[in-house]
């Protein structure tokens, strides 16, 4: 009688078992190497338009880059040129100077009067020669009372610059009385204004100091914000390009002041330039009147000004110089010390010019 057979754990198919599970797993693993390659493809198109966005600005950059070595390497080269010029003024002067004492010695009137002249016109020249090698660098001449040239403190050093030029009406005068009056005028006697005048010729004074391989960005704002130049909105312009700074200087020249003050609508402005700017000139009389929204009423305190102010500074992003000129007003005595607070909370500058500047 045959034995009978043992029951055993491993009767079943090893190979069949080693099977089913080494198929589970490629399974799995092509089901989720298949999820991993989808994202990896969605990720690669978000990079790649982000490289290509990058690649136009760099383009663009590299662009600019070449027109403004082209233009210092002009201006170098009549530096140069006027340096050799003045050289041989004082050689000449050094010359006529020699000449002029022998004559002394010798008593000739008329051709000591005669070298006297010639001397006084070479020293005329020089004179001519220095100023223009003084404004070699700036990006556009501008000529103030007595040819001034100075602010003292005011800094304006930095790739980029934001000039946040104030054109409510209070911009028409310092006297409340004045401004009331003038809100009633013709366009061309707002323009006319002294105050209006001496901020345009503060802003043309500004533009002929930075320096020509920076850029810039001319915003205008009351109750609104906007650049000065529309189609260059969030745009930052090269200093170099003469031929759009002074299409903004003649469009500045036809602004015509008007409405109230959000100093919120100017501040938040700043945070859509990309890059952000490396410093900020503010030109304003006095604290804001609004926010972001027209007041209730038809006045406002000057504590609810003050609290107007305190909200824009919170909107302004950090780590930017805020350099202020203030041309105060009447029935503002607070403007002047929240403007400093300002300027020295952000390392920036603060001044009044006098009524003379620029």
């Amino acid at each position: 009688m045959a034995g009978k057979r043992k029951f055993s754990t491993f009767s079943l198919s090893f190979l069949d078992i080693m099977s089913c599970g080494f198929g589970a797993v490629v399974l799995v693993f092509l089901i989720i190497k298949h999820d991993v390659n989808t994202q990896v493809e969605e990720q690669n198109l978000e990079l790649q338009a982000e490289v290509n966005l990058l690649d136009e600005e760099v383009t663009e950059g590299q662009a600019q880059l070449v027109k403004i070595k082209n233009t210092l390497s002009l201006l170098d080269q009549e530096l140069v040129e006027a340096s050799g010029l003045a050289r041989r003024i004082n050689d000449e002067i050094d010359a006529i100077a020699n000449k002029i004492a022998v004559l002394d010695q010798e008593s000739d009137d008329q051709q000591i009067i005669k070298m006297k002249e010639q001397l006084r016109t070479l020293m005329l020249e020089k004179k001519k020669l220095e100023d223009e090698q003084a404004q070699g660098n700036d990006a556009r001449r501008f000529i103030g009372q007595g040819e001034r040239q100075y602010l003292t403190g005011l800094k304006l050093g930095g790739a980029r610059t934001l000039i946040l030029l104030d054109v409510s009406a209070s911009m028409l005068d310092n006297h409340i009385v004045n401004i009331i009056r003038r809100k009633n005028m013709s366009d061309e006697s707002k323009k006319q204004s002294k105050k209006w005048q001496r901020a345009i010729r503060a802003v043309e004074w500004l533009v002929a100091k930075f320096p020509l391989s920076s850029q810039y960005q001319l915003y205008v704002f009351n109750t609104q914000t906007r650049a000065l130049l529309a189609d260059t909105t969030h745009q930052w312009l090269a200093i170099a390009d003469e031929e759009k700074l002074n299409t903004g200087i003649t469009a500045l020249h036809e602004l015509v002041p008007g409405g109230g003050t959000s100093l919120e609508n100017a501040f938040r402005a700043v945070s859509f330039l990309d890059p952000l700017p490396d410093n900020i000139v503010l030109l304003t009389d006095g604290l804001p009147t609004q926010g972001l929204k027209a007041p209730k009423g038809h006045t406002v305190s000057g504590q609810e000004r003050e609290e107007l102010f305190n909200l824009a500074v919170e909107t302004l992003p950090e780590g930017i110089p805020v350099n202020i000129l203030l041309w105060p007003m009447e029935g503002d005595p607070m403007a002047a010390s929240a403007f400093w607070k300002l300027a020295q909370h952000s390392l920036g500058s603060f001044m009044s010019p006098s009524k003379d500047w620029p």
